[in-house]
């Protein structure tokens, strides 16, 4: 099954495929975002190793069962061929309130079909007030958590 767009990227592919990303990750719908990777996709998240579509689900299961209220802004970093570099920033609160800020960078690598095969990812967490947040478009059935066009990105907002 393709996933446009396909490698290789350019400006404008790159940035749709971090938008698709983004968008996919907001709706917080595990199964969802699976499909976007190869059925034995290789992932690093933080300092969990992990391969394969059901390990990536479980994972996503939990993260956003601890991340609450999460919300994701991806910008593309660089792009060549079949990889991509991204830099995000995604706000979230755990179960007592305390409100967070996650910074990260991942590498992506794509199979000729615009299925991920691999994903490195390192995140760094900062405690955060909510008066704080950046981060404040709604979530509804509607939008399925998508940022609207017209919210700021990363450099906008000075992240």
């Amino acid at each position: 099954m393709a996933r446009p767009p396909l490698p290789p990227f350019n400006a404008e592919t790159a940035a749709q495929k971090a938008r698709l990303a983004e968008d996919a990750w907001n709706s917080r719908d595990p199964a969802k975002v699976a499909l976007a990777y190869t059925p034995d996709s290789r992932w690093r998240n933080r300092a969990e190793f992990i391969e394969g579509r059901p390990a990536i689900e479980a994972l996503l299961e939990r993260k956003w069962q601890r991340e609450m209220d999460y919300r994701l802004i991806k910008e593309v970093w660089a792009y060549t061929g079949n990889h991509i570099a991204v830099r995000f920033a995604y706000e979230w609160h755990d179960d007592s309130g305390q409100w967070y800020r996650s910074h990260g960078n991942e590498q992506w690598e794509f199979d000729a079909e615009g299925l991920m095969q691999r994903r490195e990812a390192s995140i760094n967490d900062v405690r955060i007030t909510e008066a704080d947040r950046k981060f404040h478009w709604p979530r509804t059935d509607e939008n399925k958590g998508r940022r609207p066009d017209d919210h700021p990105g990363l450099s906008e907002l000075g992240l």
